[in-house]
Order: C-alpha cells, then structure tokens, then sequence
C-alpha cells in the first residue's frame, strides 16, 4: 500500500479485491472508495497492489488476536490504550443512537439465517470454512461471504458494499462463527443494528455491543430460539 509491504492475509482466494477494500475499511485505512487512487489484485499472485489518498503513519503497529490462523489489526492513528475507547466515539454513539426507533423481528433475524445456512456452498461441499450475509430488517438478503476465517468474511462484506453502492448503516448480519472483540468493532465501524450468530459471543463482544447499542444474539437455531445478550428491545417484544 502506497509502496509499502503491509500485511500477509491467510484467506480463500476468490474476490480478493473485496477482502482488500474491507480490510482497509475496518482499519481506518480508508473511509469511502473515493480514498482509493488505485486498487490491483495479481490473481496468479494473490498480490495486491494499492494506493490510497491519505498519508500511512511512519509506524504501524500490528496487533496479532487470536482467530482463524492469525488475525490481524493496525491502530492507525489511534493508541493502543484508547483504541477501546475510540471504536465506541461519540460520533459512533450517535451514529448507532439514530437507529434506535428501528425493531428487527425474530423471523426475520430466522429468515436471514436459513439464508445463510441455504448459500453455504463451500461448508456443505467439504467444511471448514466461515459465511457471512448482511440483510435488511426484514429478512432480505443484501450481501453474503465465504471464506476460510470468520474474520474475512465481514472484511468482504465491507469492502463489497461500497463497490456496489450498498449503505450498510441500519442493517443486521448473521454469521456461522463466534463473535469475538475483533468481530464486534467489525460491525461497530458498519453501523449495523443486529448481529447474530449460530455460536457464542466473547464476554467484551457483548460489552462493546452493549455500549455501542447493537443487538447481539447467540446460537440461533432451528428457526425457533437464540440467546439474547444485549439490547432486545430491538426484538420488538422484550421491554426497553
């Protein structure tokens, strides 16, 4: 990126130009692809090659979370201190707090994730790989995602919906993974209403979702339960 060596992804190698956009997205690389000034993957490679209208900080510092494989995050900007603090900013607050009249309704929270479970192409042919779908409040699929890492699969949703035009502010998504701290301030910089996975949520994924004012749910199945673990007055049917 802006001739530098940036970073190594273990990833499955299909539509690699979403992966890179929604990388840089979520690591305040970029904020719009109006920051991009050129954005090139080598498919025999698996190269890319990318320049951005902003300056990159002299030193970047890489923190490496655990994931599928080895995940990696860049504070850009920020101190690793307040990097907690920065992902819940006020602007982020009330991004999140003007979505606060929406409800999402189970069965449509249900319907996104059959969904999910029906385009899974890559589990069903030989497992061991990740999806993801973002859908509007009513269930109606937007965007979906495949990919070896849980943690990719939304790095391709983000850096697909502003190549296709898709604003994905006021949206839910469900995911086959678990939601960890990185997967939570994925969804945190989204602007995304709900999330909902078919596993579990780490104890500091709820407390971000919590705070930010997302919906988080957990081990949705068989189109008839999940767990609640923060905002349900979203749901409609639990009490603010």
């Amino acid at each position: 990126m802006n001739g530098r060596e940036l970073v190594t992804l273990i990833a499955s190698p299909h539509d690699l130009r979403f992966l890179v956009a929604g990388f840089l997205r979520l690591h305040g690389f970029v904020d719009s692809v109006c920051d991009f000034q050129m954005l090139s993957v080598c498919e025999e490679s698996s190269i890319a090659n990318v320049r951005v209208r902003r300056e990159l900080p002299e030193r970047l510092r890489p923190v490496l979370t655990s994931g599928c494989g080895t995940v990696v995050t860049f504070t850009v900007g920020i101190p690793e201190e307040e990097k907690y603090d920065a992902l819940l900013s006020p602007l982020r607050r009330k991004i999140i707090r003007a979505a606060e009249g929406m409800s999402v309704a189970p069965a449509a929270v249900f319907r996104l994730m059959e969904e999910l479970a029906g385009r899974a192409e890559g589990y069903r042919i030989h497992g061991g790989i990740h999806s993801a779908a973002v859908g509007d409040t009513d269930g109606n699929l937007l965007l979906f995602a495949e990919d070896i890492g849980r943690h990719n699969t939304l790095d391709r949703i983000a850096g697909e919906a502003p190549l296709k035009g898709i604003d994905l502010a006021g949206t839910m998504i469900v995911t086959s993974g678990r939601i960890s701290t990185e997967m939570a301030s994925k969804v945190t910089r989204l602007d995304i209403v709900l999330i909902a996975s078919r596993t579990s949520p780490t104890d500091i994924a709820v407390r971000m979702c919590d705070e930010a004012g997302i919906t988080l749910l957990g081990y949705v199945h068989g189109g008839c339960k999940f767990t609640v673990y923060s905002h349900p007055e979203r749901l409609g049917f639990f009490p603010k």
